[in-house]
């Protein structure tokens, strides 16, 4: 191999990199190919994702680590992070429940910093469903931002999408309790879960309700609308759980924004039928490769507004 080729291969290899958190580390992964190479936080979503996508909740097969190196190979850095109080960043916070979108915000802003010392004029905010609504958050004090990715970002508050989530899924007494629930968290107000049908205690977990509220302050659209930066919405027409409405509210409240969405695909940017049992199984599955579409999408968006 020649050196011109090994260099070029060393340019791809992931490195463990990690910046001051709160209490201690926060850690991620980088893949920087070039310096001039334009650059790109990969924000996870809900719950204990870690930072190559899988959750032990049933998803797995690194769709962050498959996204990262597919856009390696077309020239875009990739950050993809470990959230505060989790996995690599676990030191950061004693409890990762306790936790709101401004400290995941404040951790984004840590992590752009990082990339601009490298030499990063700016850096692109790529947030998967929850972490849409961080990098949203982001925006709105723009600095250093170059623009946003939303990846199967929700377009409604938190309580309108659970609704929608547990309506088809309850029997119609169960989910008069959920809906019951949610209206109390909207209002600021906690929910003992012993109260609850016990198949909804796990959703309404107390040491989470604290979040959970502070989510569901969150308007997506009212952000999207805010915000004066470059955006991408890329949406799977199988996701079963951020649906192609939520996609439109978000590119319909943001003059400019471009909407991709990819047929076929669901929320972890995975080929999957509309089928509730066998789109879920998808998730599990670490044998199907993300959609290269998506890739596509972002690497065409972000090499086009250098």
């Amino acid at each position: 191999m020649s050196l011109l080729l090994l260099v070029a291969a060393a340019a791809l290899v992931p490195s463990e990199v990690r910046i001051a958190g709160p209490q201690g580390a926060l850690a991620g992964t980088l893949i920087d190919p070039s310096r001039a190479a334009p650059a790109m936080i990969l924000i996870p979503g809900s719950g204990p994702t870690d930072r190559e996508g899988d959750n032990g909740a049933g998803v797995s097969g690194g769709i962050y680590r498959q996204l990262a190196q597919q856009l390696a190979a077309k020239g875009v850095t990739t950050l993809r992070i470990d959230k505060r109080g989790m996995f690599g960043s676990r030191a950061a916070i004693a409890n990762p429940n306790a936790v709101t979108i401004a400290d995941y915000v404040a951790d984004v802003r840590g992590w752009t910093r990082f990339l601009r010392a490298r030499g990063k004029a700016c850096v692109w905010l790529a947030g998967h469903s929850e972490g849409g609504l961080v990098a949203l958050a982001a925006a709105q004090q723009p600095g250093g931002i170059c623009g946003l990715i939303l990846l199967a970002a929700p377009g409604r508050p938190l309580g309108a999408v659970l609704r929608a989530q547990l309506r088809p899924k309850l029997p119609p007494a169960m989910f008069a309790s959920a809906d019951a629930a949610i209206a109390r968290l909207e209002r600021r107000k906690r929910v003992d879960p012993a109260t609850l049908p016990a198949p909804l205690a796990p959703l309404f977990n107390a040491g989470v309700q604290g979040f959970l509220i502070d989510l569901m302050a969150i308007d997506p659209a009212r952000l999207a609308a805010a915000t004066r930066l470059p955006m991408l919405v890329v949406q799977g027409g199988t996701d079963l759980q951020v649906g192609v409405d939520d996609a439109r509210l978000l590119a319909a409240a943001h003059p400019g924004a471009r909407l991709v969405i990819i047929p076929g695909i669901n929320h972890v940017w995975r080929q999957a039928p509309l089928a509730p049992a066998a789109n879920a199984a998808t998730y599990r599955d670490p044998r199907i490769p993300i959609d290269p579409a998506v890739t596509r999408a972002i690497a065409a968006f972000v090499r086009t507004r250098r």
